[in-house]
């Protein structure tokens, strides 16, 4: 049975889970009635980060227009450009034993594509959602539903899954940007 997280709650995504290394982290959302003419495209994104909070390269930054890490650790799947049907809208499979050792966080991202030419922030999204599934045999670990709502924000940091000496962590983060995926790639040392 997975456990279900508020926002700033921590758990032990490792321990407790012997042998597991490969994770699917699966975002999914749907958008309220909405009459702007334009479709609603939201993006998943991947940093990998050192100590410091930052990328170490650009190449540290996983998203629709780098679909896979080097070292094989981290891939997104491909973008959803409607999120339309049911269950996840965008997914990122991460190998935790590939995660480069000069790695300490891996930040899961949500932004709205074209949020100023669109007029769209999170608050006319809803059921947004993240949740962590073991792919070996389908279960859900973690979920965390993100009821807040983000009225200006374009841009979310999902959560973060961490180092915690041998073992991997999950913190369900909930924070709101504004600026779009440019202020995320900021934040994170990202060239822009």
């Amino acid at each position: 049975m997975a456990i279900s997280l508020q926002k700033g709650q921590k758990v032990d995504l490792t321990k407790g889970n012997a042998g597991l290394t490969k994770i699917m982290i699966g975002l999914g959302w749907d958008t309220n009635k909405y009459d702007g003419g334009y479709d609603f495209d939201l993006d998943a994104s991947a940093f990998l980060v050192s100590e410091n909070g930052k990328v170490p390269s650009d190449s540290d930054f996983v998203f629709y227009g780098n679909l896979k890490h080097a070292s094989g650790s981290v891939e997104h799947t491909g973008d959803n450009l409607t999120g339309e049907g049911e269950g996840d809208d965008e997914v990122i499979n991460i190998d935790l034993s590939k995660v480069p050792a000069n790695i300490a966080r891996i930040g899961i991202t949500v932004t709205i594509h074209d949020p100023d030419v669109r007029s769209q922030n999170f608050g006319m999204v809803s059921n947004a959602y993240i949740h962590v599934v073991n792919p070996s045999n389908g279960s859900e670990l973690i979920r965390y539903d993100l009821g807040e709502d983000y009225s200006v924000e374009t841009a979310v940091v999902v959560a973060e899954i961490y180092r915690h000496d041998t073992e991997w962590k999950f913190n369900a983060i909930g924070s709101g940007f504004k600026g779009g995926l440019r202020a995320l790639c900021l934040n994170y040392g990202v060239n822009v």
